[in-house]
């Protein structure tokens, strides 16, 4: 069982297109814990822990998102795991 965490920065157009929305559900079906958030410069940002397995899909699934996305960009982080995160939610 290996635990990972990874920070994903998803550049296009995810902006309003339910993007955070489908992050969310996405992760949430994967078991993973974390957060997702729109960024000021027009990108999202995710923070994922979880099964390294699990992790990685939702990294496949982020270089697509949700079917309004036009996805340009994924620039991965890969950190340590901490386990602080109760559930996976959208932040503001």
């Amino acid at each position: 069982m290996a635990l990972k965490r990874l920070q994903l920065f998803v550049r296009g157009r995810v902006q309003g297109v339910y993007f955070r929305a489908s992050a969310q559900r996405e992760a949430r079906r994967l078991g993973l814990t974390g957060w997702v958030k729109n960024r000021a410069d027009g990108s999202v940002e995710i923070l994922a822990e979880g099964e390294e397995v699990s992790i990685r899909e939702l990294y496949g699934w982020a270089q697509k998102g949700p079917s309004a996305a036009r996805v340009d960009r994924v620039e991965p982080r890969w950190r340590s795991y901490s386990g602080e995160f109760p559930d996976f939610r959208i932040l503001d």
